[in-house]
């Protein structure tokens, strides 16, 4: 939330009466979620706050609803005025129409983070009862639900661990590491697993795409590579040899073993600066499905999937992590075909030496979505093929 959001909250929160009136919602709504990015619809979201913020607290679920299709700016407002609502009602010794909040967080379409808030208003007024909702998270597709069924799975596994019953102590880590989505609680589940003498297969339970072709470099020299259309770009011939920054380069089978999926170009290419490359791989998809792409990169680079062009970003060393970008894409059955470049600037410094990038599929709760054909444990080096598996 930037600055203009709290100067404008500040203001409406002094105009709103200290009694829950009738009021009509939807007009207020529709302003509302016009709100935009800069500022833009500020003043008027402000106005139609004040309408939504006297509404009784039975609105509250139309209000968890109005999330469903707002924009991240209209949802802290609309959670501002559920909070304010909330409060207002309980200092009044009033109720909160947990019957209906219960049937809104059991509608799994609705906005992760709409019923993140139905729970946390029904643990505000009956913490018994929503204590007994977290373990029914473990599967949710809400991950702001999920996080908390993982953790007490991952307690339960430490304390078990802690009475030296190693078995019961697997059972938990693995259930944890089955039902996590959260980064930080993979690791530890994954972590306490291999303590305890277990495989784990983190590429497979992310989704990471572990084999590709690559050719390079191609030429990066005062930042052209990026919008240069090098052969790659207009098809993908495995069999020819194109002309490269230094010379004629080929592709080549690179198969990573890194537990997050890094793909390195310095190891086969070596420490270059000024460059560019390119990695190729194909995912079988068992169906045509909704999914999603899901990027780190820390270099300038471009993605293309079945050959239409996602997106890039020209920009260079300003940090990685899993899940950096995220693309949603439609996987046909059969061959999906995806192509990333990775664009290396001329930067000597020691943190700007990483070229690299991590890519895996998955759908839209974070959940890796497999190839038909990758095998049940990761691909040794000697397992390389153009085919992702």
């Amino acid at each position: 939330m930037n600055r203009q959001f709290f100067l404008s909250m500040s203001l409406a929160f002094a105009a709103v009466s200290a009694q829950a009136v009738e009021v009509d919602l939807k007009p207020a709504l529709m302003t509302l979620k016009k709100v935009g990015p800069e500022g833009r619809g500020n003043a008027e979201a402000a106005g139609a706050w004040q309408t939504i913020s006297k509404a009784d607290a039975q609105s509250i679920p139309v209000l968890l609803a109005a999330m469903d299709d707002a924009n991240d700016l209209a949802v802290n407002w609309l959670r501002a005025a559920v909070d304010t609502i909330v409060d207002r009602e309980l200092k009044a010794g009033g109720k909160l129409p947990t019957d209906a909040l219960r049937a809104f967080l059991g509608g799994t379409r609705h906005h992760p983070r709409a019923r993140r808030l139905a729970f946390e208003l029904i643990a505000r007024v009956e913490p018994v009862e929503a204590d007994k909702l977290v373990p029914t998270f473990a599967d949710d597709p809400s991950v702001e639900l999920r996080r908390d069924a993982v953790q007490r799975l991952l307690d339960t596994a430490d304390k078990t661990l802690a009475a030296e019953d190693k078995a019961g102590a697997t059972k938990g880590f693995r259930a944890a590491l089955n039902a996590a989505r959260d980064e930080a609680q993979i690791k530890k589940a994954a972590a306490e697993l291999r303590k305890l003498g277990q495989e784990v297969d983190l590429p497979r339970h992310f989704g990471f795409l572990m084999e590709w072709k690559i050719v390079g470099p191609f030429d990066n020299a005062k930042l052209v590579g990026f919008d240069a259309v090098y052969p790659p770009e207009k098809s993908v011939n495995l069999a020819i040899e194109l002309d490269g920054k230094s010379g004629k380069v080929r592709w080549s089978d690179y198969a990573t073993k890194d537990d997050y999926g890094t793909v390195d170009f310095n190891k086969p290419f070596g420490d270059h600066k000024g460059v560019t490359a390119y990695a190729y791989t194909e995912f079988n998809a068992t169906g045509a499905r909704p999914a999603e792409l899901r990027l780190g990169c820390k270099n300038g680079w471009k993605i293309w999937f079945n050959g239409q062009l996602i997106f890039g970003r020209d920009e260079y060393h300003r940090g990685s992590r899993l899940d950096q970008y995220r693309f949603p894409i439609e996987l046909k059955a059969g061959k999906n075909t995806i192509l990333v470049k990775a664009c290396q600037n001329e930067e000597v410094k020691d943190w700007t030496k990483e070229w690299q990038f991590q890519l895996r599929v998955c759908d839209a709760t974070g959940t890796a979505i497999l190839a038909k054909d990758r095998p049940a444990a990761r691909a040794s080096s000697a397992t390389k093929t153009t085919a992702q598996k």
